[in-house]
């Protein structure tokens, strides 16, 4: 491992907007110093594939435990933003991550998420007919698909849906850096979310519906069911999951291809590929970069021993790009072999939601393309100034 002062610059550089512009260069330099490095935190950084994958199954490594979740922040629990985050799926461990992600992945099935695709075809449709002249892709088309079908598939009216944009953003500014003027926003975010939920849920426990919500409520494996809180927090988590991950991928992957006009005509042509072409997006340029690890007892990570208690750093967005993994990692190949991303984790940690956010690129995509024969970008886009989340805030386009 090596310790340099290039090392906390390129690391540093990350955590700056113009670091975040084209973070690629940066982890190819990271990976050729060396395969783990060591932030000005204390953490391990790995920036290659196969370290990333071993980072995201190895049992040994988890979130970090409830009881030492005062070190980073003593009264986290009386903060709705971070009781919300910290008690959810996304950050507990076994053995209570392992019988709420069995109880809700018997109500978030893949034939529920299948059932949506006539609706979601709908859906890309009704807002390409809105689409004319010059856009904002996000506001246009990013953002109201993913929001409308999360909110159609947890049972959130229509007219409820839109609100929550502003909500998301502001509560899991939290993921990033967590300070008072952060939770500030954060904490009254969370709380609305939270309210509204509890009153949709009460709502189905008197009259049941066809949707998530209906279902988490009525959720049970060998006699368990979610607590209150949990189905509420299971609920925040999958609706804000659910539609900011996805907006980002929508728009990181048009931006791609209007940067690469032969993959995107090669697209137009053959609508077919829009599988093999999401994984491709997804590997490109990934919405999520990075996750992090604990040690829970005394490891070993890429050849480097590694002391329970230390955090992990495995950069996703890296690992997608690894040459010792994918030929030419730069180039976009929409008819790449074997092109897997590692952007929604693995282990038990895998997202839940990945089914979604693939059928969801898969329709909407080739649908774009095949609408607007002279799409282009109209302007510069606007990064979102994010290390973990990758996309953008504005993005305009020309639709022709």
């Amino acid at each position: 491992m090596v310790e340099s002062p290039e090392v906390s610059t390129l690391l540093d550089e990350l955590t700056h907007l113009t670091g975040r512009e084209d973070p690629y260069p940066r982890y190819q330099r990271l990976r050729e110093i060396s395969p783990v490095v060591r932030a000005d935190d204390g953490a391990l950084v790995v920036t290659r594939h196969a370290d990333c994958i071993a980072v995201t199954r190895d049992p040994r490594l988890g979130h970090m435990p409830s009881h030492m979740l005062e070190f980073v922040r003593a009264d986290w629990a009386d903060h709705p933003a971070l009781h919300q985050l910290f008690t959810s799926i996304l950050a507990i461990n076994p053995p209570d991550h392992t019988r709420l992600r069995r109880l809700v992945s018997s109500s978030f099935t893949a034939r529920r998420v299948q059932a949506l695709q006539p609706r979601i075809t709908e859906m890309v449709e009704d807002l390409l007919v809105r689409m004319n002249g010059d856009v904002d892709f996000i506001d246009a088309f990013a953002f109201p698909l993913p929001v409308n079908v999360i909110g159609e598939l947890l049972g959130i009216p229509e007219e409820d849906r839109a609100q929550f944009q502003g909500l998301v953003r502001d509560w899991t500014q939290v993921l990033e850096v967590i300070t008072p003027e952060v939770l500030a926003t954060a904490d009254p975010a969370a709380a609305t979310i939270q309210a509204y939920l509890a009153g949709l849920a009460a709502e189905r426990r008197r009259k049941p519906g066809d949707d998530l919500i209906s279902a988490l409520v009525a959720a049970e494996e060998d006699g368990e069911k979610l607590t209150e809180d949990e189905l509420l927090t299971m609920a925040a988590l999958l609706f804000a999951a659910g539609f900011e991950t996805t907006t980002n991928l929508l728009a990181n992957s048009l931006v791609a291809l209007l940067r690469n006009p032969d993959q995107l005509e090669l697209l137009r042509r053959e609508p077919g590929l829009a599988a093999s072409a999401v994984e491709e997006l997804l590997r490109f340029d990934t919405p999520v970069q990075l996750l992090s690890r604990v040690a829970w007892d005394d490891v070993e990570i890429a050849g480097v021993p590694v002391s329970g208690g230390e955090r992990i750093v495995a950069y996703l967005g890296a690992g997608n790009r690894d040459p010792e993994r994918f030929t030419d990692p730069d180039r976009l190949d929409l008819r790449r072999p074997d092109n897997a991303p590692l952007s929604f984790g693995g282990g038990i940690h895998y997202c839940l939601g990945a089914p979604l956010a693939r059928l969801e690129a898969q329709i909407a995509i080739p649908a774009l393309l095949a609408r607007f024969p002279q799409l282009a970008l109209a302007g510069d886009p606007g990064r979102r100034d994010s290390l973990a989340i990758r996309g953008y805030t504005n993005l305009p386009i020309s639709v022709g």
